[in-house]
């Protein structure tokens, strides 16, 4: 038994640190949330943090809740496109382990 313990103990601490690489690895990437057929352009790196928007020229002069809405539906889409990259990135770890849904790792 103590053997297996001692296994799984070495396995966790494997995860651990493919955990934070992977972590690592996510905060280097960005992705272009859009919105509008491109009128709103922005990008997001992995730790949710907005690097830059562009917003079509024509649409500054334009609708000012039209363009208040086409930024939050781009912010989301970049949302969405991280989670999506966590989700790529990140599962393939914890495969497995049969974790029940929902659970979140510690590290």
């Amino acid at each position: 038994m103590k053997g297996t313990l001692g296994n799984m103990m070495q396995q966790m601490q494997k995860m651990q640190e493919q955990m934070q690489e992977a972590q690592k690895e996510m905060a280097n990437k960005e992705v272009t949330g859009t919105a509008g057929g491109d009128i709103i352009k922005l990008v997001m790196n992995g730790q949710h943090q907005v690097k830059s928007i562009r917003i079509d020229h024509d649409m500054i002069d334009g609708d000012q809740e039209m363009l208040e809405d086409l930024l939050v539906a781009a912010f989301n889409d970049a949302m969405n496109k991280i989670a999506e990259l966590q989700k790529d990135n990140l599962g393939g770890l914890t495969e497995g382990l049969n974790l029940p849904p929902g659970f979140k790792m510690p590290f």
